[in-house]
């Protein structure tokens, strides 16, 4: 799978297959996505023959040990002369220390110079939310008459569970019938295989049901239950061009995609009171800080539940009419 990586003429051969062994480790072992695996082995091979070529000679795993920090500052600086974005820096650079905690481990081979090398600030960006008046207009409105019926109550259904259970569109494409079942909960396996189970609520379950009724296939139990208008299981930029269309035709924002239905349910769950803790579970995130991204779409709501929930809130100055005592 990872054949291509690691190939370049100025990477030695015991180099080039402890990179590929790393890649296949991230893949099977770590269950890193395969969209993740192909950008670390672009960005380590990329640094690792720019690192050969500032040394003069074919690099290898020996050599690793021997790097210094003005080494791998000069590899840096050669990429972001290229025009590369600090966020594209700072994943090439958790790239290289994945790598080389791989090589410690499986090589015994250790440079502590990369240690020193700092990340480059990266200023995250703020999930883009719609607005409830306009999700309730997608499916409100989501009706297509040169589509099959079946087509359309499938891209209801799947609309509905991105929104409803804040999945991630691999997420929801991976569904089969077993996983759907009967109950009020979904087993959703996300990132890195971590397994969650989100509720899923009546008027979703009832959707994907009226789209299992029309589909002009039985399913077995371990095939996706989201077909394409051929009935091959359904893929991401398909649904992505679906989205798309909706949008234009409904007169929505640019902004709408299949991914930001997923931040629209974090942030309309925030807006109603749900606290932080709750919505990392229902999203699968494995770090609250990676959560707590969404308490920036909000920061006014933030400060009236702040106010409203604080036991000393309705005692601070300026919020009443009362004078506040002197101490004593």
């Amino acid at each position: 799978m990872f054949s291509k990586y690691f190939t370049s003429a100025r990477l030695c051969p015991d180099l080039q297959e402890a990179g590929r062994s790393w890649l296949a480790h991230l893949r099977e072992e770590k269950k890193y996505s395969i969209h993740t695996c192909k950008a670390y082995g672009r960005d380590v091979a990329a640094v690792l023959t720019s690192l050969a070529e500032i040394r003069g000679g074919p690099l290898g795993l020996r050599d690793i040990a021997l790097l210094d920090i003005s080494e791998w500052r000069a590899a840096f600086a050669h990429h972001a002369g290229r025009g590369l974005t600090a966020r594209t820096q700072a994943r090439m650079l958790a790239a290289l220390r994945a790598f080389l905690r791989f090589l410690e481990r499986r090589r015994g081979i250790e440079n502590p110079a990369l240690a020193l090398l700092r990340t480059p600030p990266v200023r995250r960006s703020v999930p883009r939310a719609l607005a409830q008046a306009d999700i309730r207009r997608l499916f409100d409105q989501n009706r297509d008459d040169t589509s099959p019926d079946w087509i359309v109550l499938r891209d209801e259904a799947l609309f509905l569970l991105l929104y409803g259970c804040g999945l991630r569109i691999s997420e929801a494409l991976a569904i089969t019938p077993r996983d759907w079942g009967k109950g009020e909960a979904l087993r959703v396996i996300g990132k890195g295989g971590r397994e969650r189970v989100v509720p899923v609520l009546p008027i979703i379950r009832a959707a994907v049901a009226r789209y299992l009724a029309a589909l002009p296939v039985a399913l077995a139990s371990d095939e996706p239950l989201f077909r394409s208008r051929r009935l091959r299981p359904l893929g991401p930029r398909s649904v992505q061009a679906r989205m798309a269309a909706l949008r234009r035709r409904l007169g929505l924002p640019e902004s709408l995609t299949p991914h930001a239905l997923r931040h629209s349910f974090a942030t309309h769950l925030l807006e109603e009171g749900a606290d932080l803790r709750s919505i990392q579970e229902l999203l699968g995130h494995a770090s609250l800080s990676t959560t707590q991204i969404y308490t920036r779409v909000n920061a006014h709501l933030l400060t009236q539940t702040y106010a409203a929930a604080h036991p000393r809130a309705g005692r601070m100055p300026g919020r009443s009419g009362k004078k506040t005592p002197p101490a004593q």
